[in-house]
């Protein structure tokens, strides 16, 4: 009997993980930030069990544009990564971040401050997707974010026949999110180190992505 599995990455709760394991590892800034998503999920097929097969890989995150003006560099980075992940099958859907007005409880002063929006949101819809369209039997929600809480008691309650687990990036192991499932499963530091993107990567067309220099 096969099990589809699908996974749903939150890109930002994965990044701050690898940029810890990188410095847990004595990497520094170095050494994991090319992460092979692919063969990442792929070699924990096995702790989902019940022959689970990979299905789809669905990446979420958001272009910090709002810092083009001063650090190009990193939506630069962000861009290759992504065109990197997609040329292994990984779908990335993008965000983005709005400008909101904090007021400084201190001095009172009103200062900008840019949030990630729609992201959660978005896990959430992909999750009812692929269980409404039966595009998978379980999915795999690869973050340590309790904002996805309501939607997984939602899936559970509305799709009993299908499948949610937990694979916390390292350090984001979250308990009130592992009590919502019955099968969760952390992410190792060494798996990030192990499962890295070919450099440099290498596209159809014969465009070569290399890895940044800081990554």
């Amino acid at each position: 009997m096969t099990n589809r599995t699908s996974f749903i990455i939150d890109g930002f709760n994965l990044y701050h993980s690898v940029r810890q394991a990188s410095h847990d590892l004595g990497l520094g800034e170095r050494g994991t930030r090319w992460l092979d998503l692919r063969a990442l999920c792929s070699s924990y097929l096995y702790v989902i069990g019940g022959g689970a097969q990979l299905v789809n890989i669905f990446y979420f995150s958001a272009l910090a544009a709002h810092l083009e003006a001063v650090k190009p560099h990193v939506t630069q980075r962000h861009r290759l990564y992504v065109r990197a992940i997609e040329s292994t099958g990984v779908i990335a859907e993008m965000s983005r971040f709005k400008a909101k007005e904090i007021r400084c409880p201190f001095c009172g002063k009103m200062n900008i401050r840019h949030e990630e929006k729609e992201t959660d949101v978005a896990i959430a819809a992909k999750l009812f997707e692929i269980f409404a369209t039966d595009a998978c039997d379980t999915a795999v929600l690869v973050t340590g974010d309790t904002d996805v809480a309501p939607a997984v008691r939602t899936a559970a309650r509305l799709f009993p026949g299908k499948r949610v687990c937990f694979a916390f990036p390292y350090q984001r192991k979250n308990k009130e999110l592992a009590q919502l499932v019955k099968t969760c499963f952390h992410l190792r530091k060494e798996a990030y180190a192990k499962h890295q993107l070919p450099d440099p990567v290498v596209l159809p067309d014969g465009t070569s992505l290399a890895k940044p220099p800081a990554w």
